[in-house]
């Protein structure tokens, strides 16, 4: 299968019939809403559930009105179509007005302002992760203007959101989500999504240089790979969509995603949903954490800015990450000691487990191999019977041919595209790490001290705990065949 190409399609979740009063009724109560999302396994656009919301008047200039002055981080990139992707290490940054982003958009910048020196035919700027809790701190009443409860989250509004606001060619680069599902709400221009079913992460090369916390990046420009350096990418199954003004996408857990505006100015809201399956995956993601910061405080301890992204503002100290680790581990116990459904497979230790779990993994490890099965979350689950009826349209396939192969979206000035598709979690992680480490970081601080123990339950983990585990024979074997994959190509 070449690259890009689009064996399945996302969905469009649809409005209801027409008719004067389906115009005014939401195609999904809440209750169905939410149902939606937590059962199906693949992205869907929402339609005809946000009409009602203040927020859908939300375009950038609005936005200017009300940030009235006050100075916002832009993310600025090159308009370029490199096969190497623009990490947000690699960029420069602008601290600016919203105002003076869209003069500067307007290609109407003065020698003084904040973009002169941003030629605004060969650059684009991304106000991204904007977290409403930050953005809005003074004028808080706005988050009731963003309303998930409509999508079966009572109570969630912007205060739970963050906004994006991009000109032409902004974008993300290709990345996978360790926690949650996404919903995102696009508010003005339009974007197009690539995405990729977890299924295809061997083939989009994962990496986690740089560093982001829930961030799992791909080494590949997936609108512009470089195919002789990363073959596999020919095997992966591109959806590609794009979400339009009023639509809501759903992305679902570990859906790989590359986003990308291509209408002048872009504002898009967006919410990341936790689930079940976070409690273990924060525990993986603080082991991921002390061992980046580690290695790479070692190799180079004045840069760490070269590998650390720049959404990434918290100390990277070992102790810290030590505490963050006992943090997630005692955050796990205490949830399924208190849920009434313990993924007991997730702890299982038997051998005849291991041994299965080890063949999977070796599977995955030859070269020609499908790669069907998931190797971001060790299992594969069944999808879901599709209970929609008329409300869920599939996207029809496209017959156009992928970005890479037209030259990108920078000569087409994005007008031969005419409809649909939605982005990314440093995410829930901010505010869940801090009320995971207040409920144990003085404990710990104490353990780490004495170096003493206490009930099973509350085990202080050492470092020696962890390289116990992770220089485990089985996991080097795993590590081995990795290098070797990574170096034959």
């Amino acid at each position: 299968m070449a690259a890009g190409s689009e064996a399945t399609t996302p969905v469009i979740v649809a409005a209801g019939a027409g008719g004067e009063e389906g115009e005014h009724v939401k195609p999904f109560k809440p209750e169905k809403a939410k149902e939606i999302i937590m059962s199906l396994q693949q992205p869907a656009i929402f339609c005809n559930m946000v009409f009602d919301w203040p927020a859908r008047h939300w375009n950038a200039k609005y936005l200017s009105q009300v940030l009235h002055g006050k100075q916002i981080r832009f993310r600025m990139g090159m308009k370029s179509m490199s096969t190497v992707p623009q990490f947000e290490t690699t960029c420069n940054y602008v601290e600016a007005t919203l105002e003076e982003f869209l003069t500067w958009n307007c290609d109407q910048s003065s020698i003084s302002g904040p973009f002169r020196d941003y030629d605004h035919s060969k650059f684009w700027a991304y106000a991204d992760y904007k977290y409403f809790v930050s953005l809005f701190e003074d004028k808080t009443d706005i988050f009731q203007d963003v309303k998930w409860s409509d999508f079966g989250f009572p109570g969630r509004n912007g205060q739970e959101s963050t906004l994006w606001i991009g000109s032409l060619g902004a974008h993300t680069p290709c990345h996978l989500d360790s926690y949650g599902c996404n919903l995102v709400f696009q508010v003005q221009g339009r974007k197009r999504w690539h995405l990729f079913p977890p299924e295809d992460t061997p083939f989009l090369y994962p990496t986690r240089i740089p560093y982001e916390e829930s961030s799992v990046f791909s080494k590949i420009n997936v609108v512009n790979p470089d195919l002789k350096r990363f073959p596999q990418f020919r095997k992966a199954q591109r959806h590609t969509v794009i979400l339009s003004p009023g639509q809501v996408l759903f992305v679902p857990r570990h859906w790989w995603h590359y986003v990308e505006s291509i209408d002048p100015v872009t504002v898009s809201i967006n919410s990341w949903i936790e689930l079940e399956e976070d409690h273990l995956a924060r525990v993986e993601e603080a082991i991921t954490r002390m061992l980046v910061c580690a290695l790479k405080t070692a190799e180079n301890p004045q840069n760490t800015r070269a590998w650390l992204n720049p959404t990434e503002v918290e100390e990277t100290s070992h102790a810290v990450n030590c505490c963050y680790l006992n943090a997630a581990v005692s955050a796990f116990f205490d949830r399924c000691r208190t849920s009434e459904v313990v993924e007991i497979q997730a702890l299982r230790t038997d051998g005849e487990h291991m041994k299965k779990e080890e063949l999977n993994v070796c599977n995955h490890m030859e070269v020609g191999q499908t790669g069907s099965q998931n190797l971001t979350t060790g299992t594969d689950k069944p999808e879901a019977a599709s209970p929609f009826g008329p409300d869920l349209v599939p996207v029809a396939q496209r017959s156009e041919e992928p970005p890479s192969e037209r030259g990108g979206i920078f000569g087409s000035d994005g007008k031969d595209f005419v409809d649909k598709d939605g982005e990314h979690f440093g995410k829930l992680h901010c505010a869940k790490r801090q009320q995971i480490m207040s409920n144990s970081e003085n404990a710990i601080e104490e353990q780490i001290a004495s170096n003493t123990t206490t009930a099973p339950s509350q085990t202080f983990i050492s470092t020696d705990d962890l390289l116990d585990c992770l220089v485990n024979p089985q996991v080097t074997r795993m590590v081995a065949q990795l290098l070797i994959q990574g170096r034959s190509l």
